[in-house]
């Protein structure tokens, strides 16, 4: 059913009252940057209104990096549980917070429970898995209207009949000067010279991650102009970054740092902020790097920028556009990965070298001979 005009988000006509927000987060890095949009236009539409997110543990440095969050409520669930009693005890004890809306992003039935739980009055989300029993405004996607994931999520923020925005609110996060220092201080890292942040890593699947030969070659160019590298990933991603340090060079591989499984999220951000360029899969990383307004050059392979690019305002797009792409599989089901295969580290050189010169005036000189 759909809530009525007087009880809606945003009131017609004018401002609405300030409301108490708690949103359902989803589970992704990549997916959690996006649902900034939201948290975004929620404060457009009123400054006021409050804002606490519930999601898992991982995401509150996430959280913490962004303005319009008041808090975070983390989630002790594991992917896919059901957990029916706890979430019936964690809903029962939010009855007390006086939430005035939830907005639900997952589409699962068990993400709307905890809202349904906590007895809070306007529970708002997209259809899906019969949560029309368990919203009191679930609504039907117009995928035509609202095509990106982030429009998608900001769109919860009005009444249903509204218009979409004329402008979506992109996703920003801020950086704690002390905390960036920190962490260069922990890993011994400086600012000296230039940085081209690598993140070569994807936990959707090997069909999203350009070749360790690619990276490595394009590290090797850079590091020959002076600049350094800094790799970034989780300690999954130890494998592909310890394949590029492999092949850097020996007597430039003082200037490049594998990062991966070293960082903890919030260091990530904190790093990539300080990065001249970031060179990424279609991966968490990738959105974080765009929410930190990084000139950014995001390479696809099985995926496409269609439904979650980055929203940046200095990015380049990559791929190879063969056949079989996009195929969304997680492996190549035909076994030649043609699409990252044949994305050339002079492609992405030449991709940088456009945003640089576009961001500063500079031509970074960076093409292969």
């Amino acid at each position: 059913m759909t809530a009525s005009p007087a009880t809606t988000p945003a009131a017609r006509g004018g401002r609405a009252a300030a409301g108490k927000y708690l949103i359902v987060g989803p589970s992704w890095v990549g997916d959690m940057v996006m649902a900034q949009a939201l948290f975004r236009q929620l404060k457009a539409d009123n400054p006021h209104n409050g804002i606490v997110v519930l999601a898992p543990a991982w995401t509150r440095p996430l959280l913490a990096r962004m303005a319009e969050v008041a808090a975070g409520q983390a989630l002790p669930f594991r992917h896919g549980e059901w957990a029916w009693r706890e979430r019936r005890r964690i809903g029962r004890a939010l009855r007390r917070e006086g939430f005035s809306h939830a907005i639900v992003l997952p589409n699962s039935f068990k993400s709307a429970l905890i809202p349904w739980q906590a007895r809070i009055p306007e529970r708002i989300g997209w259809r899906g898995e019969w949560r029309d029993l368990l919203l009191t405004d679930c609504r039907r996607l117009d995928k035509q209207k609202l095509p990106l994931m982030a429009q998608r999520f900001a769109a919860l923020a009005r009444p249903a009949d509204s218009p979409a925005p004329a402008d979506l609110l992109a996703p920003r996060l801020t950086v704690r000067p002390d905390e960036l220092e920190a962490a260069c201080r922990k890993l011994r890292l400086h600012r000296e010279q230039p940085v081209l942040a690598l993140c070569p890593g994807a936990e959707f699947g090997p069909s999203k991650q350009w070749p360790a030969a690619h990276h490595a070659a394009l590290a090797n160019r850079y590091l020959r102009l002076g600049w350094q590298v800094w790799l970034f990933g989780s300690a999954n991603d130890r494998a592909i970054a310890a394949a590029i340090a492999a092949a850097i060079a020996p007597e430039l591989a003082h200037h490049c740092r594998d990062l991966t499984g070293r960082t903890n999220l919030a260091e990530a951000i904190d790093l990539l902020s300080a990065s001249d360029v970031v060179v990424a899969n279609d991966s968490g990383l990738m959105h974080v790097a765009a929410a930190l307004d990084r000139p950014l050059v995001a390479i696809y392979g099985s995926s496409s920028g269609s439904f979650t690019p980055p929203l940046a305002s200095k990015v380049e797009l990559l791929a190879t556009g063969i056949e079989c792409q996009p195929c969304h599989r997680r492996e190549c089901p035909y076994g030649h990965l043609r699409c990252l295969n044949e994305m050339r580290p002079e492609t992405v050189a030449t991709a940088i070298d456009g945003l640089r010169d576009e961001n500063s005036g500079e031509v970074a000189n960076c093409g292969f001979s």
